[in-house]
């Protein structure tokens, strides 16, 4: 998708004034890569703390334990709304009008479309109650500075 969108975007708006404007893209490069470092550290942030839900002998990308501490006492999927601000920080770094105004926010919805389907259901299948009484008391993101503290701080390598 991203790829796509970025192609088109590029495509339509080669010969505009703000694609051509140096002092437009070297703006939008910065917050761009401000943007996509904040999302590989909540992807990373995220991914540690489901670690937690790890037992036994499975799969890297499994969990078979619901995880509901630390970030994930917060917001229920702190990784998902992290690759939410991939396609802005992406079209931020390409420097494209098409691309920050009109597909990012596309491809973003589509995402939180995915989640609220896919990946809700998803989890709730696997884990039944437990789940639906996490659900009830932990929103899908949280938009409060202690959560975007620990979603978006840098990941310690110990």
């Amino acid at each position: 998708m991203i790829i796509g969108g970025a192609v088109y975007s590029v495509m339509k708006d080669w010969n505009t004034f703000l694609f051509g404007n140096f002092l437009f893209h070297a703006i939008t490069a910065m917050l761009g890569m401000f943007l996509l470092i904040l999302a590989f550290r909540a992807a990373a942030n995220g991914g540690k703390e489901l670690t937690k839900g790890r037992i036994g002998n499975i799969p890297r990308m499994e969990t078979n334990q619901l995880v509901t501490t630390g970030l994930y006492s917060c917001m229920r999927h702190p990784m998902l709304f992290g690759l939410t601000l991939l396609p802005l920080g992406w079209a931020l770094l390409l420097g494209s009008p098409t691309f920050i105004m009109i597909i990012a926010p596309l491809e973003m919805l589509f995402i939180i479309i995915m989640v609220i389907i896919f990946e809700e259901r998803e989890v709730n299948r696997k884990f039944g109650k437990a789940y639906e009484d996490y659900r009830q008391k932990v929103p899908i993101v949280s938009f409060r500075f202690e959560c975007l503290k620990l979603l978006f701080k840098k990941l310690n390598r110990n």
